[in-house]
């Protein structure tokens, strides 16, 4: 014969079932809210390297242009330098973020700009704001 369930247990045993199921509703509403959260901050982060990205590309591509005009063997190592640069970006990972060496390559990168700042004479201080980035020269 089946025992019957206990009033006065059920009673005592209730925190212990509400503490349990309050855990395991939180655990699924927080892997949730910790899924769209760590999305966002991936997009927000992978647009500002891509910006700062293109910044450098298109840094590089006005002064390869420039440098091209006026080219005779005094611009030639600035020249060699700004296109190592722009074959840095161009074999730099855009469409793979579980690329394990993302951040070797993007140090890489920002040294080859203060390399290529140093040799034409020109401020490298890139800043990242809300208005947008600011190369000063």
């Amino acid at each position: 014969m089946a025992k019957e369930p206990d009033a006065l247990e059920a009673i005592v045993m209730a925190e212990a079932r509400f503490h349990g199921e309050g855990y395991q509703e939180g655990y699924v509403e927080g892997t949730h809210a910790g899924t769209i959260e760590g999305r966002q901050y991936g997009i927000q982060q992978g647009a500002k390297i891509g910006l700062e990205i293109g910044s450098y590309l298109g840094f590089s591509m006005t002064w390869l242009g420039l440098l091209h005009k006026h080219s005779d063997d005094k611009h030639s190592k600035k020249i060699k330098v700004l296109e190592s640069l722009i074959e840095l970006i161009q074999k730099f990972p855009h469409q793979n973020p579980t690329y394990d060496r993302l951040q070797e390559d993007l140090d890489r990168i920002r040294g080859r700009f203060k390399q290529v700042c140093s040799l034409l004479h020109v401020s490298s201080d890139f800043r990242l704001s809300r208005e947008g980035s600011a190369l000063s020269f």
